[in-house]
């Protein structure tokens, strides 16, 4: 055992979540010093906006708007990357690498693109990086994944990781409001940007699911191999016709390898999804996250809390700046790494291989001989029909003229699995129909199995 007493941490980056770290870290600090045997000391706090730095409960002189003091100063041992972007923030961590200095970052979006480039850097300088910050904000679901579960293989992993988008579908799927509606009220209560593309697009799912892949598959499966759909598209009448079948929609992130061979493809890709009612995911709402993992050895387990927000990603911040601590504390680099590669040969599926079962919503004319005409189409491209729901038009909102723009009226077809590629070609011929009056809307249907 060393007789390091304590941690010197160079913070830069003092938004919201550093302003969350800087608050906790002093708040806690004895207790955290009890626990670890060792003190977390906030010797600098850097951000270029220095109204940031105004109130933060830490000495005048730990406060700076120049990075290269911190990345400079010898007695810093550790770097905590809260600034955000894949530009600043990656000569940050690059620079502290290359200076024996360890890394720790919420940055998923950094992760996702030059994940493979930055832990390359660690390891070459042998130092560290942890980012259990990065995905699901106070859930350990990085720590469990890589060292709780190290007997495992993971063929399935399922997870509501955007809290924003979790919020908007719960809130239409509670109170029947529409995509627009949820919003803006998103927006003004905080849940959601001024502008929500990165979040109701599925980037940000999408960069958490890249990470959450790469690390249990032992390969960078690449954020351009991961599948996005955003949530734009769900409408309330689909939330509602997903209820009566026994489903709830939400944006999943779904992360596949049922072959356990190192060369098996592995899937990666985030959409809306219809759920059984009866899983587990259908009951997580609001702002909140959850994540399934599947290993060959333990079976489902279930991680829930809060993905965002000061506090909760400040938690894992702190608990990164632990590890490191201990690592220090006991003389050593890492106890198991932040990322082993370990599976050389293996792929990403591409979306045209994935197999799924799908809910079609098409707006269709009311005359006889639609249904057939549709069911040729699937029938042709050797797509098997589970179910044909045909529904009145949902009623107008007030001010609005009766009946849809189109005059036309909706068909639910829910479909046995099939191939991804096969379901778009032939929506695609579908939509060429002369008695079709409208896109039709494509969700896939999960089932857990």
């Amino acid at each position: 055992m060393g007789n390091i007493s304590q941690l010197n941490i160079g913070l830069i980056g003092a938004g919201i979540v550093g302003g969350g770290v800087v608050k906790n870290l002093t708040r806690n600090a004895d207790l955290i010093a009890e626990r670890l045997g060792i003190r977390l000391n906030l010797k600098w706090v850097c951000d270029k906006d220095q109204s940031r730095l105004k109130g933060l409960p830490v000495p005048a002189k730990a406060l700076t708007p120049d990075v290269n003091a911190v990345l400079d100063d010898p007695e810093v041992q550790v770097i905590v990357e809260l600034v955000g972007g894949t530009g600043f923030a990656k000569t940050v961590i690059l620079d502290a690498l290359a200076r024996g200095k360890v890394v720790v970052t919420a940055n998923k979006a950094l992760l996702a693109h030059h994940g493979e480039e930055i832990f390359a850097a660690a390891t070459k300088y042998s130092t560290n990086i942890f980012y259990e910050a990065s995905v699901c904000g106070g859930i350990p679901i990085i720590k469990a994944i890589r060292e709780g579960f190290v007997a495992n293989r993971f063929p399935l992993i399922y997870g509501i990781v955007n809290g924003t988008c979790n919020y908007i579908l719960s809130r239409m799927t509670a109170e029947g409001k529409d995509f627009d509606e949820v919003l803006a009220e998103a927006q003004k209560l905080g849940y959601a940007e001024a502008d929500p593309s990165l979040d109701v697009d599925g980037g940000d799912s999408a960069h958490k699911a890249t990470i959450l892949a790469s690390l249990a598959h032992g390969f960078w499966t690449g954020c351009d191999n991961t599948y996005v759909e955003g949530i734009r598209h769900v409408s309330q009448f689909d939330i509602q016709i997903a209820r009566e079948l026994g489903y709830t929609i939400k944006l999943l992130a779904i992360i596949k390898s049922l072959d356990n061979s190192d060369s098996a493809p592995v899937e990666v890709r985030v959409h809306p999804t219809l759920i059984p009612h009866n899983h587990v995911l259908a009951g997580v709402s609001g702002a909140f996250n959850g994540v399934v993992v599947r290993g060959d050895v333990v079976g489902d387990t279930m991680f829930y809390g809060r993905g965002a927000g000061a506090d909760a990603t400040s938690s894992a911040v702190i608990a990164d700046l632990a590890d490191a601590a201990l690592n220090l504390k006991f003389g050593s680099v890492q106890r198991v790494p932040a990322f082993v590669s370990h599976r050389l040969h293996a792929r990403v599926r591409t979306v045209d291989e994935v197999e799924s079962r799908y809910y079609l919503r098409l707006t269709v004319e009311d005359r006889s001989g639609v249904i057939a005409k549709v069911s040729k189409v699937l029938g042709d491209s050797d797509i098997s029909i589970a179910s044909v729901l045909q529904r009145e038009a949902p009623e107008p909102k007030p001010g609005q003229a009766p009946g849809p723009a189109n005059g036309g009226i909706p068909l639910i077809f829910m479909l046995h699995a099939a191939k991804d590629r096969a379901v778009r070609d032939a929506v695609a011929e579908i939509d060429r129909l002369p008695v079709v009056k409208d896109k039709t809307v494509v969700i896939r249907v999960e089932s857990f199995e």
